[in-house]
């Protein structure tokens, strides 16, 4: 962080037993508390979530814009604006020190799957491609799964391609190819819709939707031509089509990307308006606040459960990059961290 510049104080993390406050680099974590209860942590009254009903059936954990092969936070095309933050001499590559020690913290809560919802590389590159697989296959084996992003899959590489319906202990998660081949934006094509439908029509627990891109979100009877098929995520009409098949199936819970590098949740709405679940997006690994989320399965409930990376390494490294893009005008510390309601939050059954 710039030279005389305070360390933020964040209450990262909240879940039914749990509460971490990050102040710089130094962490609190409160262990073995009771779900919807009201604590003074540090002089804020903050209170855990409630607890899902039911038995916990099994936990999984998700990445998403990880990066490997990435030299340079904070650049912007080839403009020197600001700040770019890269390693120090004798430092390892930060997306290799940023994605250990998410994977030796998912570890430790011994997750039934991990989900990879893509940006894998800066550029699909085989080194790089090799790098993600020996930190993430290397821990998880079998029980990792992957799904490309725009980033693998700018100069048409087909790795990692195509839709994945991956069953756990009381949750199926429908695993979305959101990707347009050498392009930055997304979309879903009409087939993956009919599968998705029809998946969720025969589902036999609840079902959560993850891909890479996020979804748009327009006003009631917005008309979809007022974002183009240049949207950042995906593209208006396939972002319709999902949240008509999410109204229509009431075993989804909810849908969850990456991409825009952010923590944010909005309401799902289809067509007439009709809110009917959380769209949400998490934040990348590689730099602030360097983030990984765990969804804790109830037999009445799924609670989400974002993780700020705490390995010293990566909390020297996070810290430097609370202020990327500050030559634009952007505040990316308060863009990526989001609201703790953002980050941690209850997905109840429909």
């Amino acid at each position: 962080m710039p030279a005389g510049t305070v360390p933020a104080v964040d209450i990262t993390t909240v879940a039914d037993d749990l509460i971490v406050l990050h102040d710089g680099e130094q962490v609190h974590r409160y262990d073995d508390l009771s779900p919807h209860t009201e604590y003074d942590i540090h002089g804020r009254m903050i209170t855990t979530l409630p607890r899902p009903a039911g038995e916990l059936l099994c936990r999984i954990a998700t990445v998403n814009d990880v990066h490997f092969g990435e030299v340079e936070a904070g650049r912007v095309d080839d403009l020197t604006e600001g700040p770019i933050q890269r390693i120090e001499p004798g430092e390892d590559p930060y997306p290799e020190t940023m994605n250990r020690g998410a994977a030796s913290e998912i570890a430790a809560i011994d997750p039934a799957a991990v989900i990879a919802k893509g940006d894998l590389t800066t550029d699909g590159q085989p080194d790089e491609l090799a790098a993600f697989e020996a930190v993430y296959r290397g821990a998880f084996g079998e029980h990792l799964f992957v799904v490309r992003g725009n980033h693998d899959s700018y100069k048409l590489q087909e790795g990692y391609a195509g839709d994945q319906w991956i069953d756990v202990a009381g949750l199926s998660i429908a695993l979305l190819d959101t990707v347009i081949p050498g392009r930055t934006t997304g979309t879903l094509s009409s087939e993956q819709m009919v599968w998705l439908d029809d998946r969720a029509a025969n589902a036999d627990r609840p079902v959560l939707v993850m891909g890479h891109h996020q979804q748009w979100i327009g006003d009631a009877g917005e008309d979809i031509t007022a974002r183009g098929e240049d949207y950042f995520g995906l593209d208006p009409a396939a972002s319709n089509a999902l949240a008509e098949v999410v109204a229509r199936r009431p075993s989804i819970i909810g849908y969850t990307a990456g991409h825009t590098h952010r923590h944010r949740v909005r309401p799902m709405t289809n067509v007439d308006g009709a809110a009917a679940v959380p769209s949400i997006e998490i934040g990348c690994v590689k730099d602030f606040p360097g983030t990984w989320a765990e969804y804790r399965v109830y037999e009445g409930g799924v609670m989400q459960v974002v993780h700020r990376v705490s390995t010293p390494e990566a909390l020297r490294w996070s810290e430097r990059c609370r202020h990327l893009y500050r030559d634009f005008g952007i505040d990316y510390e308060s863009y990526a961290l989001g609201t703790l309601d953002d980050r941690c939050l209850i997905l109840p059954l429909r």
